[in-house]
């Protein structure tokens, strides 16, 4: 079968022929159908160039596709059925595994991808290999049956559509609340925008670079969308707190929540600085830039910031849930399609989003 392999000290992925994986007695061999793609992919290729990840392996932590195979003990699924692959591999015996915090398992993993936990290693080694192939082989308690009425494309971004979830869950939100999404062109800021109204969002303020993504997000939802460009902010905004000006400007008494998904940067804590007294973040980007600002900002206005690392599977069983029965439509967000053999290519596209992109697949 074709895959798209990682290997120490190579940042691009190499399509190889390899062969399919044996498979253990609680082991399923999925024909996948499509691969959900993420700017992540350039990361996970980084940090196995530097050993992070086991190498070399497929990567690739989404997917959906039909069961071709199962080992001798697998009893939930048989050849044929329609499954989704769940990305979080846990012990799913400790304290965070069995409350629905399986990502915060200190065993924990991504398939396809990173290491998290202090003790993930052992598993993510077991299961060395994603789903950007062919085939991938995946133990039987990680899949879910995909519902007819969910297409193959659309359950491989499940996962996505989850950590959305999760953030505007963890993002305290009421009826009627303001809502700021940073980098929102990108994958999860598309999915954020498009989830918003099931928590009642009456006002969004989209965050991102380019004023043309933006204002191509309004196409996304019924509601309007107010957008601040990070291109059209005066020169030196980073220093003189240019984004919180802007953002306070459309929202004078403060917002209500802001889920944020910068990856670098001083928008995360300028964003961060126009919420009311009492409002919520949740941070899912992975920025190291410092906080510049004191605790005891945080205390003064009460504010409650919350980092998040990606969805529980809860999450995703809601997600699945909201796409058959029709209140959540999901099919307009993937706008990008490559074969396997153009993997980096496509994972140049996402990096550098030099057009309206929502999300993207592979189809091996």
């Amino acid at each position: 079968m074709l895959a798209a392999r990682a290997y120490p000290d190579e940042t691009l992925l190499r399509i190889e022929d390899v062969d399919l994986p044996t498979l253990g007695p609680h082991d399923v061999l999925v024909k996948v159908a499509a691969a959900g793609l993420s700017p992540l992919l350039a990361d996970f290729a980084r940090l196995a160039s530097i050993g992070i990840l086991p190498v070399p392996t497929t990567l690739g932590h989404e997917a959906a596709g039909t069961v071709e195979q199962v080992g001798d003990d697998v009893v939930t699924f048989a050849p044929g059925d329609r499954v989704r692959i769940h990305a979080n591999l846990g012990c799913r015996n400790c304290e965070y595994c069995r409350t629905d915090r399986e990502q915060m398992c200190h065993g924990a993993s991504l398939f396809g991808g990173p290491v998290f936990g202090q003790d993930g290693r052992p598993l993510r080694e077991h299961y060395r290999d994603g789903a950007l192939a062919e085939f991938a082989r995946t133990p039987d308690w990680l899949l879910d049956p995909l519902p007819a009425a969910v297409s193959f494309e659309v359950g491989a971004k499940v996962h996505t559509l989850a950590n959305a979830l999760r953030a505007l869950k963890l993002s305290a939100l009421d009826p009627g609340a303001t809502l700021v999404v940073t980098a929102a062109t990108g994958n999860m800021g598309a999915a954020t925008i498009r989830l918003a109204s099931l928590f009642g969002v009456t006002r969004l303020i989209a965050v991102a670079r380019s004023r043309e993504r933006l204002d191509a997000l309004q196409s996304l939802v019924d509601q309007p969308v107010d957008a601040v460009a990070l291109e059209e902010l005066d020169e030196g905004w980073e220093e003189a707190q240019g984004l919180t000006e802007a953002i306070g400007r459309l929202a004078p008494s403060g917002v209500h929540s802001v889920v944020d998904y910068f990856s670098t940067g001083a928008g995360t804590w300028q964003a961060i600085a126009a919420l009311r007294t009492g409002g919520t973040a949740a941070v899912m980007g992975i920025n190291y830039s410092a906080p510049p600002m004191p605790t005891a900002a945080l205390v003064a206005n009460c504010w409650r910031i919350v980092g998040t690392r990606s969805c529980t599977r809860s999450d995703t069983r809601q997600i699945i849930d909201l796409l058959a029965t029709g209140r959540l439509v999901a099919d307009d967000l993937i706008t990008h399609r490559y074969p396997l053999q153009d993997i980096n290519k496509a994972t140049a596209a996402l990096r550098e989003r030099r057009e309206p992109m929502w999300m993207a697949i592979a189809k091996p």
